[in-house]
């Protein structure tokens, strides 16, 4: 127990924990929106960090195969509850912004701040090309499968055209879980693939088998209360702001869920470990577009939201631009600080883009 305690308020985000009770006490004191909203997203933000925590020592756990499993599908599991609790709400818009918003904040703010921090403090950095390489292929075909249902839903016209649409949305979702699956596959049987995301530990766990059950589902537990609390308002949020659901969704709600991980990524940069830091933001891509997009597509009709996989044209031109910029810049298996700094320009744009559309 008191090496429980000792890891439990070593981590940093632990004050943010506060936000939970304080959460409680804005909606019986019924404090405005924003208030409620601030705060449920900052209580989300620790809450998604121990269950990284719980997931990776429950991995150490299991053998590699299964604790492959375990990262790869519990890695976005803040997110995947948020956009769940959003689309139980009806807020379809928000929840594909929130794909999109992933998986260019991965590929630029995460990825482009991480080469920053490390060109900044090391100079030029070097990864594995081979694996660069592999996660260019990965992610061009990831994309494609988003863009492919958008495109075609254009020419699909008729009477039953919502009937076409949908069942093309839910096509391409069995075949990216598929495709999912595969990676896994690949996962287990090497030793450094994008889609394991296992952070290789010398030392024993932090927690028990026991304590990092208990964490996981009481930190579970939390992000879904948060979440519901953070939807609940966020029509009233987009008011009170004067902002769009598109934005909330493509910028707010994924910084919301991943600032944890993301700041893993850049403590990976910051120890000069370049292959960890490219790899988290990478796998966090593929595993929204691969695993959380298509299976919201089925949870969506469980539901009775049913959510079809069509992005507009900013969306899929902001997809397009972030994996041909990520895959230049990382192709080479080298990184400097101006590379990051590009990445990170692109990305401020494209949010200052979305925040003026209407």
């Amino acid at each position: 127990m008191k090496h429980f305690n000792k890891f439990l308020f070593k981590n940093p985000l632990i004050f943010l924990l506060l936000a939970i009770p304080l959460t409680l006490i804005a909606q019986l004191l019924h404090w405005s929106p924003i208030a409620i909203f601030i705060l449920a997203a900052v209580g989300i933000i620790p809450l998604a960090s121990y269950i990284g925590e719980a997931t990776e020592d429950l991995a150490l756990y299991t053998d590699p195969r299964l604790g492959a499993l375990l990262n790869a599908t519990l890695g976005n599991a803040a997110e995947l509850i948020i956009t769940v609790t959003a689309v139980q709400a009806g807020l379809l818009e928000l929840v594909k912004a929130s794909i999109t918003g992933s998986i260019i904040g991965n590929l630029l703010l995460v990825l482009g701040f991480s080469i920053v921090v490390g060109g900044v403090r090391h100079g030029m950095q070097t990864f594995n090309k081979a694996n660069a390489s592999r996660n260019a292929i990965l992610l061009v075909l990831a994309v494609v499968t988003l863009i492919i249902p958008s495109v075609f839903s254009q020419s699909i016209v008729g009477v039953a055209a919502d009937s076409k649409v949908e069942a093309l949305s839910i096509g391409v979702a069995i075949i990216m879980i598929v495709l999912y699956g595969l990676g896994l596959l690949d996962a287990s049987r090497l030793k450094e693939s994008v889609l394991s995301h296992t952070m290789s530990k010398s030392e024993l766990p932090d927690w028990s088998l026991t304590q990092a059950i208990i964490i996981l589902a009481l930190s579970t537990i939390g992000v879904v209360y948060m979440s519901e609390s953070l939807v609940r308002v966020a029509e009233d949020v987009i008011v009170g702001l004067g902002i769009s659901e598109f934005f909330l969704g493509i910028i707010l709600v994924p910084l919301i869920g991943n600032v944890a991980e993301h700041l893993v990524a850049v403590q990976m940069a910051l120890k000069n470990k370049m292959d960890l830091s490219v790899e988290i933001a990478v796998s966090s891509s593929l595993q929204i577009a691969l695993f959380v997009a298509p299976l919201l597509v089925f949870i969506s009709l469980m539901l009775g939201h049913p959510m079809q996989l069509i992005f507009n044209k900013f969306e899929l031109l902001a997809l397009m631009a972030a994996v041909v910029i990520s895959t230049l810049v990382s192709s080479d298996g080298e990184s400097t600080w101006l590379e990051g700094a590009g990445l990170l320009a692109i990305y401020i744009i494209l949010g200052l883009a979305f925040f003026l559309l209407p």
